[in-house]
């Protein structure tokens, strides 16, 4: 079994000086801060975020929580986490409609706890100093933060795969010395916690969330000449968990015949974006976003990461004696197996024919970690490495102000154009809820104006003249083109939303509700 695991619940952070656990709780809240500042000043304007808003909607307000639609015909693009995550923070708060605030408030508090989670974690293997400069890398890091005020389900994700690798950390051993299993209520609660990080990571986006972590562990493992303690991560206990956990919505959606939910979980947005089905980008994409998606950090990231796969011995210092009670071998140790996630992540979605620069979110923990691990090296090798990591705290901290400021007046900037919300209001005035309401000429998914209307409005195939009694929303370009054969169709009502200017059309039998 794998040797001396070290326990989450490791006594060294109640020996350091109280000023630096109070440094680690205000580190938290900063980000926190930095996370739920305006969070809902900016409208949902992007297509991608509405539609994960409006599967939210139709849990939260309709409780519909296995199978929401989009629409009322198309099923979910991602699995149900972070979206029953945002139902029970609705409910927690005895809300029964869905804004833009509650919305993303899951992915500020899942970035939230994983600064907190990389903070713990830090402490048990580069001390008090060094954690609380980790937390600081996160919170500063601007692809971080930014992904925290976006109601997706990245940061979900990162959080669960963060939580995985760290206690998989927690139950590996600097030493290769093999001891016998460990039977300990102390000894398996990382197991379990191991297995539902896997479990729920898989239920926030899918087999990727299995495939990265156990991935980078295999590679790493295998590095080390220690793969036979793989299996020793897990219990029988913690395996049936994981696998009831992973699988039970998948399982309910075919016990359900809800065959569209899996083609589009599995073939589409797993399978099909790896093979380009749904697109393609050259290998090298992902050089830019490295690099600048949230410099000066990220350019330091990659400079980390080559020290920290040095093999053992090579940088061997008495730099690296223990500090505050942590055991240098198991910083290094730790800083090789994030590294290896590192490059395995980046490795696997270069192959891969779709990308996003998302994709690379849940590397920032790990960065975070690499990052404070190499300025404390440096710090303990004379005084411009003290310097290079005192610039380094300060230059985070400057980060932190900057990404407070900054983010909401990004995001507000970004939705330009005319109000979706009150372009919705404007329609919901003059349609009843009961009265028929349809699309029409919409090249793109209209999610913004879906989720704000909060109703189905189902879209109009074949000619404009083949509508059916009701109102139709069409796009003023469409209607300039298919006016001639709707002549029946009479315009009720103009808006702008976003850069479309849409008209509201009538067709007999509908009677406005209001002005």
């Amino acid at each position: 079994m794998t040797s001396a695991p070290r326990s989450p619940a490791t006594p060294a952070p109640h020996l350091q000086p109280l000023r630096w656990r109070l440094a680690a709780a205000a580190v938290v809240l900063v980000a926190a801060a930095v996370a739920i500042h305006r969070l809902g000043a900016a409208e949902v304007c992007d297509a991608n975020e509405a539609i994960e808003g409006i599967f939210v909607q139709q849990m939260v307000e309709h409780g519909i929580l296995l199978f929401p639609t989009e629409n009322g015909d198309s099923p979910m693009y991602k699995p149900p986490l972070f979206h029953w995550t945002a139902f029970a923070l609705d409910r927690l708060g005895k809300l029964g409609r869905v804004t833009a605030f509650n919305l993303r408030l899951p992915s500020a508090l899942y970035a939230t706890a994983g600064v907190a989670l990389t903070i713990g974690f830090a402490w048990t293997s580069l001390g008090a100093a060094d954690a609380v400069l980790a937390g600081l890398v996160l919170a500063g890091s601007y692809q971080y933060m930014s992904q925290a005020r976006i109601g997706r389900v990245d940061m979900t994700l990162c959080f669960f795969e963060t939580l995985a690798l760290m206690s998989c950390l927690w139950m590996l051993s600097p030493s290769t010395r093999r001891e016998p299993a460990a039977q300990t209520p102390g000894d398996l609660a990382p197991r379990y916690v191991f297995a539902i990080a896997l479990s729920f990571g898989v239920l926030a986006k899918g087999p990727v969330a299995v495939v990265l972590p156990l991935g980078a562990i295999v590679v790493f493992l295998a590095r080390e000449r220690r793969l036979g303690e793989l299996w020793d991560l897990f219990t029988p206990g913690s395996l049936f968990v994981a696998i009831i956990l992973s699988l039970g919505w998948y399982v309910a959606c075919a016990v359900g015949r809800r065959y569209g939910f899996l083609g589009r979980q599995l073939a589409s947005e797993n399978l099909g974006r790896f093979i380009g089905a749904l697109g393609f980008m050259p290998p090298w994409y992902y050089v830019k976003p490295i690099l600048v998606n949230s410099v000066p950090l990220s350019l330091l990231v990659p400079i980390a990461v080559a020290a920290a796969l040095r093999r053992p011995g090579e940088n061997a210092a008495p730099a690296e004696a223990p500090v505050s009670g942590n055991d240098g071998d198991r910083a290094r140790f730790d800083a090789r197996m994030l590294a290896t996630f590192w490059i395995v992540t980046v490795v696997f979605f270069s192959i891969a024919a779709y990308k996003r620069r998302a994709y690379l979110l849940p590397l920032w923990p790990a960065s975070a970690f690499l990052l404070a691990w190499g300025a404390g090296m440096a710090a303990r090798r004379g005084l411009w490495g003290r310097i290079a990591r005192d610039a380094l705290t300060a230059g985070c901290i400057a980060l932190v102000i900057f990404n407070f400021i900054y983010l909401p007046r990004r995001e507000i900037a970004e939705c330009t154009g005319g109000s979706y919300r009150a372009a919705a209001a404007s329609v919901n005035r003059v349609v009843g809820r009961d009265e028929p309401l349809y699309l029409y000429g919409f090249g793109d998914d209209p999610a913004s104006l879906l989720f704000y209307l909060d109703r189905i409005a189902p879209r109009i195939d074949g000619k404009l003249g083949d509508a059916p009694p009701g109102y139709v929303i069409v796009p003023h370009r469409a209607w300039q083109a298919d006016e001639s054969e709707a002549l029946d169709l009479k315009p009720v009502l103009t808006v702008q939303a976003g850069d479309e200017s849409l008209l509201l059309l009538r067709r007999g039998g509908a009677v406005a509700s209001g002005p």
